[in-house]
C-alpha cells in the first residue's frame, strides 16, 4: 500500500515535470516562428521616414541620404542658382511640374521646393533609373555657356535643371520626383512623409 502512494507521487511528479518540459520546448519551437512572420528591422527601417540636417550644408552643396534603397539629394541652392531658374524655362520639357506624380502639391511651384533655398529629390534619372552627376557649376566649358547648373546623366545624357526639371529633348521625358517631406524644426527635414502624415 505505501509503494502503490508512492508510485502515485512519483507518477504524478513525472507527469508534471514532462509537462512542464513538453510545454517549454513548444513555446520554444514556436517563439522563432512567430518572430520570423514579424518584419525584420532592416526592412522597417528601409521605409521609415529619414531625417535629415539641412544645417550643416553649404550654398551650393549636396548630400545624399538613403530612403526605400533609393539615393535622396538634399541641396542648399545659391541665390545665383534660384535666380537663373525662371530663364531656362522655354528650354524645359515639364517647367511648371504639371506631371503632378513627380512632386507633392506643396513642392509644385518654380522651385519644387517647400523652402525656395532646400530641394529634395530622389536621385535616380527618370529614363532608367541611373543616377546623375550633380553639376552645379554654371556655365561649366563641356555642358556649355548656357548651363545654369543641374544634374546630367552619365547613362544616356538627360540633363536636368536645379530643381530636377527634365531639359527638352532627352531621354528622360519626365522631372527627378520629389519625395514626400517636411520640416521637423527650421534645421531639420523629415524625408518619406508629408506635413499632414501621409506617405508616399
Amino acid at each position: 500500500m505505501a509503494n502503490e502512494g508512492v508510485s502515485r507521487g512519483r507518477r504524478r511528479f513525472l507527469v508534471a515535470a514532462t509537462s512542464v518540459v513538453g510545454g517549454a520546448g513548444v513555446v520554444a519551437l514556436a517563439a522563432p516562428f512567430v518572430a520570423s512572420l514579424q518584419p525584420s528591422a532592416r526592412a522597417q527601417a528601409a521605409g521609415a521616414p529619414v531625417e535629415v540636417n539641412v544645417s550643416q550644408i553649404e550654398p551650393g552643396q549636396r548630400i545624399s541620404v538613403g530612403w526605400r534603397g533609393r539615393p535622396v539629394w538634399v541641396v542648399r541652392r545659391t541665390p545665383e542658382m534660384l535666380d537663373l531658374l525662371p530663364g531656362i524655362r522655354d528650354r524645359l520639357r515639364d517647367p511648371d511640374s504639371e506631371q503632378v506624380a513627380q512632386q507633392p502639391e506643396y513642392a509644385r511651384n518654380p522651385h519644387r521646393s517647400i523652402d525656395p533655398e532646400i530641394v529634395v529629390l530622389i536621385g535616380l534619372c527618370t529614363h532608367l533609373g541611373c543616377s546623375p552627376t550633380y553639376r552645379p557649376e554654371i556655365g561649366a566649358a563641356e555642358m556649355g555657356a548656357d548651363w545654369a547648373g543641374g544634374w546630367l546623366c552619365g547613362c544616356h545624357g538627360s540633363r536636368f535643371d536645379m530643381a530636377g526639371r527634365v531639359y527638352r529633348n532627352m531621354p528622360a521625358a519626365l522631372n527627378l520626383e520629389v519625395p514626400p517631406h517636411h520640416y521637423l524644426s527650421d534645421d531639420v527635414i523629415l524625408v518619406g512623409e508629408d506635413p499632414d502624415g501621409g506617405t508616399a
